[in-house]
């Protein structure tokens, strides 16, 4: 498998693999006695004959903030946009199936989120059934807009 490259919000690229620095991070954390929640989300943006996927792992410390990773993806394959947005939640569910096993190891909270709308008046609702599906089919917990704040304003925010 093709090792993507992550990196800090502040540009810092992991020098280690994303498991391992996760590891780290959440030793770190639990040392600091910090209670986390963790939501992964993913976004994207069509750029003319480009799509950028952006996604974001956000760590939430309750109530000391929080912090976030980020991996960007570029693809020329068009897409209609059900099928952007099922791309966009399976980027996200690689990501939550690679970590799973750490934060239940942690005792952390996971959520997997989808930039996709409950109102049926938006076009990305159209894949709103098979992304829920499919995500609560792997045992996480699902969030959509507009409870899904990692993939529509922090992966929306790296991608705009």
């Amino acid at each position: 498998m093709e090792q993507q490259q992550w990196r800090k919000l502040n540009g810092v690229r992991l020098q280690c693999t994303l498991e391992q620095e996760i590891r780290n991070v959440l030793m770190r954390e639990k040392e600091m006695r910090h209670e986390l929640k963790v939501c992964i989300g993913t976004d994207s943006q069509v750029k003319g004959r480009q799509t950028e996927f952006a996604t974001v792992i956000v760590f939430i410390r309750k109530a000391k903030g929080g912090f976030m990773y980020i991996h960007n993806e570029t693809t020329s394959q068009k897409m209609s946009i059900k099928h952007r947005m099922l791309t966009e939640v399976a980027m996200s569910i690689d990501v939550a199936y690679r970590l799973c096993k750490l934060f239940t190891a942690f005792n952390v909270d996971m959520e997997v989120h989808a930039d996709i709308n409950t109102n049926p008046n938006f076009k990305s609702n159209d894949a709103l059934k098979e992304a829920m599906g499919y995500i609560m089919g792997m045992g996480f917990v699902f969030k959509a807009k507009p409870d899904a704040f990692a993939s529509s304003s922090c992966a929306n925010k790296i991608v705009h």
